[in-house]
């Protein structure tokens, strides 16, 4: 297949069979994440994606809600090729579907937690990964529940410019800045192997889990943090959330709690990079609000940091 097809093939997220690249034109046809089969069927498929629309608990500006839309209409200008630099297809070689995204009823916000959970459960049940379009950060602990009872506890891979571990023993408040105490404090994941990177905000206690601040990033280099980063997971079961305020703001304005010194997105990319070899049972992406940003550059960041974590996944996939 190539670019020539495009005059033929069209609408693939309802046409295809889940493996191949993607050739319609970017700006046609039925949008889905990387332009893959929609289906709620999750027979011998591999890795779902799945949005989950949701912002209740934002520090500044909403729309996060807004995030897996654009992510996914991002994403339509990657499925032509492999991802450079990884020497594999994930799109070629693995049955990778879009699952739409989570029901939920928008003024029942106390029942959100569980309805989620219960959702990334039947994706784990059914023996495919899951990768988390959101979405305010909160969403990662509802997530973190299901594979935390399906893998026991799981060690955190978390990019962020906060280490939204402040105290909270109020687990019915649904808070995008304490979901990690909650996560650690209920033992879904281990402190000691789990690190944060990009970290650039204060915070008293940060329960043991490992810090890369964005500071250390900068001087240390990218191929010294995904190292390290490697030595605190080991060959544990771990999980990678990337909220887009990693980044600098100056790559990605599009979102709600944006702080100044933060990563490129070419560290991003080099560090995620080089994690390949941990043993990944999912991941997601965060807070892309595009509201606050018309040029679409911060989904575009968060559907390239997506893709990357398909590519981790696929490799944790291909050691098996």
């Amino acid at each position: 297949m190539a670019l020539e097809d495009a005059k033929h093939q069209i609408d693939v997220a309802f046409t295809g069979s889940g493996r191949g690249l993607a050739y319609e034109n970017a700006f046609g046809g039925a949008l889905s994440a990387f332009r893959r089969r929609y289906t709620k069927n999750l027979t011998g498929v591999d890795l779902a994606i799945t949005g989950v629309p949701f912002d209740q608990a934002v520090t500044n500006r909403p729309g996060t809600r807004l995030g897996p839309r654009a992510i996914r209409e991002a994403s339509s200008l990657q499925p032509f090729d492999a991802p450079y630099g990884w020497g594999y297809s994930p799109l070629d070689e693995f049955n990778i579907v879009d699952y739409g995204d989570l029901a939920f009823d928008y003024a029942m916000v106390s029942e959100f937690p569980e309805r989620l959970t219960d959702h990334i459960r039947g994706i784990l049940a059914a023996g495919a990964g899951s990768l988390v379009l959101g979405g305010d950060h909160y969403i990662s602990y509802p997530i973190l529940k299901a594979h935390a009872e399906k893998f026991g506890p799981i060690s955190l891979i978390h990019f962020d410019a906060h280490s939204d571990t402040w105290q909270d023993d109020d687990l019915t408040r649904i808070d995008h800045g304490t979901m990690f105490y909650k996560a650690v404090k209920t033992g879904l994941i281990d402190p000691k192997t789990s690190v944060q990177i990009g970290i650039r905000t204060d915070n008293p206690d940060t329960l043991g889990v490992n810090i890369i601040d964005a500071r250390t990033v900068h001087e240390r280099g990218a191929a010294w943090v995904a190292s390290e980063v490697k030595k605190i997971v080991g060959d544990r079961n771990c999980y990678l959330t990337f909220d887009i305020d990693c980044l600098d703001p100056a790559f990605a304005p599009g979102t709600g709690t944006p702080v100044w010194g933060g990563l490129a997105s070419w560290q991003a990319a080099a560090i995620l990079r080089d994690l390949a070899g941990v043993n990944l049972t999912g991941g997601d992406v965060v807070e892309v609000s595009p509201p606050y940003d018309t040029t679409g550059a911060t989904a575009v960041a968060g559907a390239h940091v997506a893709m990357e974590i398909i590519a981790l996944y696929g490799w944790t996939r291909r050691k098996e």
